[in-house]
């Protein structure tokens, strides 16, 4: 089977994943016991308000009529406006305004674990049995089991009392910001001039700010530290069993016996080798942007996607809540065709059957 053949394979199978996904949406949201007319007209309205509203939202229309229009509207990115949590307002400037912030944090979370990870892992399985060995599977296991919810109230507490732990050097005093919670400020570079050329619209003037993308990363940091901890403490476990299965094995005893120097057999056919069991622990890091954020963006107030996800599955949001859910099933079913790819550019030895 061909890659583009295999690709649009995987492309077709997709399209029932999403209609299932979208549909256990609507049934939970609309069928559930949450009543988003009751969440908009407060406990004093009566049932002439209620009615209006219902009317108004197309609630009062036959339920398979609201599912196909559901439907209907999520396949042609008719995202619709949001019902409870900012009533008349487009989701695609609520999804503009909460997105950003998610993405910001869920780049350094999943960079962290990637540069920290990955490295320390490689590290404890060239160096088996060793006291460096020992520490990384120690803080391996340490990372992976220590609760998000819990280590971000640890961190905030070390932090905001960091003069006593970190010999006088204040985490305040660094940068320009004194918070540690809030939202990263995101505007250190933005596009100040624009050509229009027919119907493109072309960005010619960039405005830049250092000091504001240093207190933007210092306030996410501890965020995404966080919710980067698991997959760290993931991918160097993985990651040094991956060596040590791959250096034990016989093609890199071949390499051995032909007097390749160490150098060339760890980089040429131990490291590339050892990436394939680590290809999708790094690909569904993507996933960590869709629920452990919650928790982590509540704790310290960045309110990204996944606050907005969870303010509006609890008040019955349901064109936010069915918007929010069909990117991220795109997004899933996207990540897990790419890491199939990654495993035919990593081991040209994986087909396609």
């Amino acid at each position: 089977m061909s890659r583009w053949r295999y690709f649009f394979r995987r492309l077709l199978l997709s399209v029932p994943v999403v209609l299932f996904g979208l549909t256990i949406t609507f049934v939970i949201v609309r069928m559930g016991p949450i009543d988003p007319v009751a969440a908009i007209v407060g406990p004093e309205g009566g049932g002439a308000s209620r009615g209006r509203i219902e009317e108004r939202l197309g609630l009062n229309e036959p339920l398979w009529q609201q599912y196909i229009d559901f439907m209907v509207n999520m396949l042609t990115f008719n995202l619709g406006q949001s019902w409870v949590i900012q009533p008349g307002r487009s989701v695609e400037s609520l999804l503009m305004t909460y997105a950003p912030r998610t993405l910001w944090l869920g780049f350094w979370s999943v960079l962290i674990a990637i540069c920290i990870g990955i490295p320390l892992g490689f590290y404890a399985g060239l160096n088996p049995n060793t006291k460096s060995d020992y520490l990384a599977s120690f803080g391996g296991i340490v990372w992976r089991a220590m609760p998000n919810f819990w280590l971000a109230i640890i961190i905030l507490a070390v932090l905001r009392q960091s003069e006593r732990f970190f010999f006088g050097l204040s985490w305040q005093s660094l940068g320009v910001s004194n918070n540690l919670i809030g939202q990263p400020p995101l505007d250190f570079i933005a596009f100040t001039d624009w050509i229009t050329v027919g119907i493109i619209s072309i960005p010619v003037g960039v405005y830049f700010s250092f000091s504001t993308l240093i207190e933007s990363i210092k306030q996410v940091m501890p965020a995404a530290i966080v919710l980067g901890s698991a997959a760290m403490g993931n991918e160097m476990r993985i990651g040094r069993t991956a060596v040590l299965e791959t250096i034990n094995s016989n093609y890199v005893e071949t390499a051995k016996a032909k007097g390749l120097r160490d150098r060339v057999i760890v980089w040429k056919h131990v490291f590339r080798n050892a990436l394939v069991p680590l290809v999708p622990i790094i690909t569904n890091e993507a996933f960590i942007l869709i629920g452990g954020s919650v928790i982590v963006e509540v704790i310290f107030g960045i309110n990204g996607l996944g606050y907005l996800f969870f303010q509006a599955a609890v008040q019955g949001d349901l064109p936010l809540v069915g918007s929010l859910m069909f990117i991220f099933i795109v997004l899933i079913v996207s990540i897990n065709i790419l890491q199939d790819f990654l495993y035919t550019v990593l081991d040209p030895r994986v087909g396609y059957e």
